[in-house]
This record gives C-alpha cells, structure tokens and sequence, in this order.
C-alpha cells in the first residue's frame, strides 16, 4: 500500500502543478486579456492535469479508498499551492497557514489509521 500512496502522490503532484496553473495562473499572466481568453488558456492546460490525475487515481484505488485519495488529493493541493501564492502570486505567508497545514497532518493521521 506504501509503494501505490507513493506513486499516486507523485502523480498528483505533477497533476496539480497543472491545475494550479489552470485555476490560478491566468490571475497573473492573463489578467488585462478577457475572462473568454483566460477560460480557454486554463481548460487547455487542465486537460494536462486529467491525463495525470485520472491514472492517478485509478492506481491509487488499487490500494487506497477514496477518502484516501481524497485526503492525498487536498494535501497535495495545498503543498503544490503554498510555493505557487507565496513565490508566484507573491501573497504573505501567514502562521495561520502552518495551522492550516497541521489540521490537514490529522486528516491524513485520520483516513489511514
């Protein structure tokens, strides 16, 4: 089971440098063009997200359930997107993020106890 949470992990890694791009990208590099423009730039780059994620998850349940997906999913969603806010978007970190990050420590302590 470590080896399928290690491999889906590292999928959905790769997933969601794609789809913080495609949610969150267009702010920054697209922002004086049409929300037309901005929505087709991010659905072109969402499609390299699925090509990933959905694998991901089909190998993942070969072991895991779908909480447990779901608990890597949002842990990894947040650990691709803290560098993204902080170094792209440059927003402040806060201590409150690392409070954030602890609660989702204990979902993850939770789903695979």
């Amino acid at each position: 089971m470590l080896k399928v949470a290690i491999i889906t992990a590292l999928m959905l890694v790769c997933s969601n440098l794609f789809m913080t791009f495609a949610w969150y990208g267009h702010l920054k590099f697209l922002g004086a063009r049409p929300w037309i423009v901005a929505a087709v730039a991010s659905w072109g780059i969402a499609l390299f997200e699925y090509l990933i994620q959905v694998p991901a998850n089909r190998y993942g349940y070969t072991a895991l359930n779908v909480v447990q997906l779901k608990v890597i999913q949002e842990v990894v969603a947040l650990t691709v997107f803290a560098p993204f806010a902080v170094f792209m978007m440059h927003q402040p970190l806060k201590l409150d993020y690392l409070w954030s990050a602890l609660c989702l420590i204990g979902a993850v302590y939770f789903a695979f106890r």
